[in-house]
């Protein structure tokens, strides 16, 4: 069986910590077509170079600020302490152009691509331009940077967002899937990078293991039977099946960058929900969000 789950260093190639689906990716994954995911940890004045390639990518910086050149123009993304401190600057590349990476300082960062025809222009989306949405309500709230989706950023194929959840609330729930096209759902696969944290104020001792848990189960005849427990640098592949919840322990907080995109001809995020628990969005009517949202406030 084809191996959904990626804990940190399994899917690392030269100075890259991940690289899963992308078009210079040397780790194949059976049935992997439309998404890719790049992270590297870059040392202060260091860099990394993606060569002009018929995909689509987008530049998010996860920890420290960066300067991205796209054919030899120059873009300063400002960045930020963790991804737990709000959103960041990233960068649209477009297609067929050449990426390279640099960080005065040092830090993190991730590049979601997928493979793409159409050229769009290169596009700066600066933090106060994110689209930060509050989803959910109870234990079920997250907040959701939507710099990415269709609404915010003009791309050929992908959808791109980051979600935070507080310590001990559940996220991706109720489980839902998009793998068929259809009238109201879209075929996307989905890449879901995690970090986590030691919850503000929980009181953890120094040694305390930051851990999230992510679900994915099948929908149809195709199996797939995911239960992971995720922390800093995992990555979990979701190709289709219903996916969720998503799960923050209590005392840690869980972020996850996600990256969608698929063979059909609309670029939108369309779901079903498991019909056994989409009853569980109405129970959310009349209360409030959590009100350690938003997180970087």
């Amino acid at each position: 069986m084809t191996n959904w789950v990626y804990p940190l260093g399994s899917a690392a190639d030269g100075g890259w910590d991940v690289s899963l689906g992308t078009s210079d990716s040397t780790l194949a994954v059976d049935g992997w077509a439309h998404t890719g995911l790049k992270v590297a940890t870059l040392t202060a004045g260091a860099d990394v170079v993606l060569p002009a390639a018929d995909e689509e990518r987008i530049v998010v910086p996860l920890s420290g600020s960066f300067t991205v050149s796209v054919d030899g123009e120059d873009y300063v993304l400002a960045g930020r302490a963790s991804v737990f401190h709000g959103p960041s600057d990233v960068l649209y590349s477009g297609t067929g152009r050449t990426v390279t990476i640099s960080s005065t300082d040092g830090g993190r960062v991730a590049v979601a691509t997928a493979p793409a025809k159409a050229s769009y222009p290169t596009r700066l989306v600066t933090a106060a331009e994110t689209p930060v949405e509050l989803r959910g309500a109870g234990n079920c709230s997250r907040q959701v940077h939507n710099f990415g989706t269709p609404a915010a950023l003009e791309a050929d194929r992908f959808i791109v967002c980051e979600v935070l959840t507080p310590a001990g609330n559940w996220s991706s729930y109720p489980p839902h899937k998009h793998d068929e096209e259809k009238d109201g759902e879209t075929n996307l696969e989905e890449i879901y990078y995690f970090e986590t944290q030691v919850a503000a104020g929980s009181g953890a001792p120094a040694d305390a293991d930051a851990i999230g848990y992510q679900r994915v189960y099948a929908s149809d005849e195709r199996p797939i039977d995911v239960a992971a427990e995720v922390r800093t640098g995992d990555v979990v592949l979701v190709p289709y099946g219903w996916h969720g919840p998503a799960m923050a322990a209590p005392g840690y907080d869980l972020y996850y960058l996600n990256v969608m995109a698929g063979p059909g001809p609309v670029r939108e995020w369309l779901i079903s929900d498991d019909p056994h628990h989409g009853w569980v969005r109405q129970s959310w009517d009349g209360q409030d969000i959590d009100p350690r949202l938003p997180f970087g406030a």
